[in-house]
């Protein structure tokens, strides 16, 4: 099924018939997440950004379910969030022996990769995994009973202003994020950023059909930038491990060229993210947004206006 709204049905069906579908494979990759976590849960929690994202784009024409629901799938991934990230991490630590390959020539990024692996299997192998995997397949198929519920005006005009809210809104979080990413530098404003971004991207996806401008060229920076993001993430947050009481990652002698690699690549990939962001995210959400409103008033509008005819 696609992940995209179609204009020649009435949203609600549109939008129950993508949440169903997206839910669905949530719980489909949970399962395979028993024997494959490394790979089960990474796609899982894509799915249930998805949801989110969906969910944030017709929040405001049946705000009590979408808040509700948003907020349900949010503990849901956060349930995963753990087991997901120690993978993460020891990726992290790859691209950095790949991005400085003289410097690690050496093995002195060896040390905490092993204690990272070690730690990765410790998350998968206990008992905490299977029970976190048993909570969110649980609460995804009560979701997915709840589909139902959800009500949106399916007038094209009505359609229309609530995407356009849902995807102003977005735009908005975006330069906000941005413009504190650019002012104080803290990896939370990146981390704002970068959810931004990636709500961004399904959105753009989701009204592939009524976006006003060339949409490809946007998606593909919007997914640059949410990768590089996503890889800025996970420097600061090897960099908060280092600095943990009893040294998680071994002591200084064993994470000092992790520290000096951290360094760099934090300041290579902040300067690309600002750049990018500043590229993507410059303009007025609300003049985006106005576009957008009149291009799908129109989009929406036409096979209304061909069944009457009929």
């Amino acid at each position: 099924m696609s992940f995209r709204i179609d204009p020649r049905l009435p949203l609600t069906g549109e939008v129950r018939r993508i949440l169903a579908d997206e839910i669905g494979r949530a719980v489909s990759h949970l399962e395979t997440a028993r024997e494959k976590p490394e790979q089960g849960l990474h796609k899982c929690r894509k799915r249930l950004k998805s949801v989110r994202a969906l969910l944030r784009l017709v929040r405001s024409g049946d705000e009590p379910f979408c808040q509700t629901e948003n907020e349900c799938y949010k503990q849901v991934s956060a349930l995963l969030a753990g087991p997901r990230e120690a993978t993460a991490l020891i990726e992290t630590v790859d691209r950095l022996a790949d991005a400085f390959p003289e410097q690690s020539a050496g093995g002195g990024l060896e040390p905490v990769r092993e204690r990272l692996v070690l730690r990765q299997h410790e998350l998968h192998a206990g008992p905490g995994l299977d029970a976190a995997i048993n909570a969110a397949i649980a609460a995804c198929r009560e979701g997915l009973e709840r589909i139902d519920r959800l009500a949106l005006p399916d007038q094209p005009e009505q359609a229309a202003d609530i995407l356009a809210d849902g995807a102003r809104a977005t735009l908005r979080r975006a330069k906000k994020a941005l413009d504190k990413a650019g002012s104080r530098g803290e990896p939370d404003d990146f981390h704002d950023l970068r959810k931004a971004a990636k709500t961004h991207s399904m959105h753009l996806s989701l009204l592939g059909r009524l976006w006003p401008t060339p949409i490809k060229a946007r998606r593909k920076a919007v997914d640059r930038l949410g990768e590089q993001l996503g890889e800025l993430h996970d420097v600061f947050v090897i960099r908060a491990l280092l600095d943990a009481e009893g040294e998680p990652l071994g002591p200084p002698d064993e994470t000092k060229l992790l520290r000096k690699l951290l360094k760099r690549s934090e300041k290579s990939l902040t300067k690309a993210c600002l750049a990018d962001a500043a590229e993507l995210f410059g303009d007025s959400p609300r003049r985006s947004a106005k576009r957008l409103a009149r291009k799908a008033r129109d989009d929406l509008a036409a096979p209304h206006e061909e069944a009457k005819a009929a």
